[in-house]
């Protein structure tokens, strides 16, 4: 008979009945059934299949409800909070959540998975037998885009301008120094470089984003800025909206400085000047003696 192991599903036999529950066992070992982790009343001798566990003190334990992920298996699970000292706990599905540790997750625990978020995880055991969520690698990642067919990378690949400048939401599965990897709703894995955030993102958060370039292999580049082309028109109807606030002029131009210019719309001094490029084009603003003026 197998040693019985957290993270695994067994079939095993009610030894004895307690006031609280089940005492079951496999011919070697017994594991405690609570009366509140069983589906159904029992029997001395009756079989019963449950899922293994450890308590809060670190007993194994056993439930009959089932949970998403097992040591053999990977699921999406729900992110159920955050303890800065341990890390993030996680629900698989039954009453105890298991825990992604921190030494699994980054040295900012703002980056951390929060509650709502989702990570692609299974179940491992620690040196000390002790029961937690394994992230999946990049190679699991990959298997899990391909599950949906092949027909899906073959999509990507030949979508090209169609599938270019589409939003997509998914979920951050991967921080680096130079961006973060998601896994998209469907089922593609995307890539947004840090400098096309638009802040920081937390492993395991629904991001929306702008798919830029579609790759070969069916892999995406996105971006969480709009297209160019929208932005300049977003920053010129800033500058238009302040203009108009205030009396039809402003003493900033394409010459401001770029701590100024951030100071009164929270942009850089290259998109200023690109919206004021358009304005000035378009003949709605005119620049004159340090200052601009609104023509419309």
């Amino acid at each position: 008979m197998n040693k019985l192991t957290p993270g695994t599903a067994v079939t095993v036999k009610v030894a004895r009945k307690a006031d609280f529950g089940y005492f079951l066992s496999n011919g070697t070992e017994e594991v405690m059934l609570h009366k509140s982790e069983a589906l159904k009343q029992h029997e001395e001798n009756d079989e019963v299949t449950v899922f293994l566990y450890q308590d809060h003190e670190g007993r194994i334990a056993a439930t009959e409800s089932m949970p998403k992920v097992r040591l053999d298996s990977l699921a999406w699970l729900d992110a159920a909070g955050i303890n800065k000292k341990y890390g993030t706990f996680l629900n698989m599905g039954i009453k105890k959540d298991v825990l992604l540790s921190k030494d699994d997750l980054p040295h900012d625990w703002e980056l951390w998975p929060q509650a709502g978020d989702k990570v692609y995880a299974g179940l491992k055991l620690d040196k000390k037998g002790r029961l937690f969520a394994d992230l999946a690698t990049e190679e699991e990642m990959v298997e899990q885009a391909e599950a949906a067919g092949e027909e899906m990378v073959e999509q990507a690949e030949a979508a090209g301008e169609e599938l270019l400048n589409k939003q997509l939401e998914g979920y951050v599965y991967k921080l680096n120094d130079s961006g973060v990897l998601l896994f998209t709703d469907d089922k593609l894995i995307g890539f947004i470089h840090r400098d096309e955030m638009t802040r920081k993102l937390r492993l395991g958060e629904k991001v929306s984003a702008r798919v830029s370039y579609v790759r070969e292999d069916g892999r995406i580049n996105m971006s969480m800025k709009p297209r160019k082309e929208l932005a300049y028109s977003e920053d010129a109807e800033k500058i238009v909206s302040f203009l108009r606030k205030n009396k039809g002029q402003m003493g900033l131009t394409d010459k401001s400085s770029p701590s100024e210019i951030e100071e009164v719309f929270h942009i850089s001094k290259a998109a200023f000047k690109r919206a004021m490029g358009k304005l000035l084009k378009e003949d709605k603003v005119v620049q004159e003696n340090g200052k601009t003026f609104l023509k419309i």
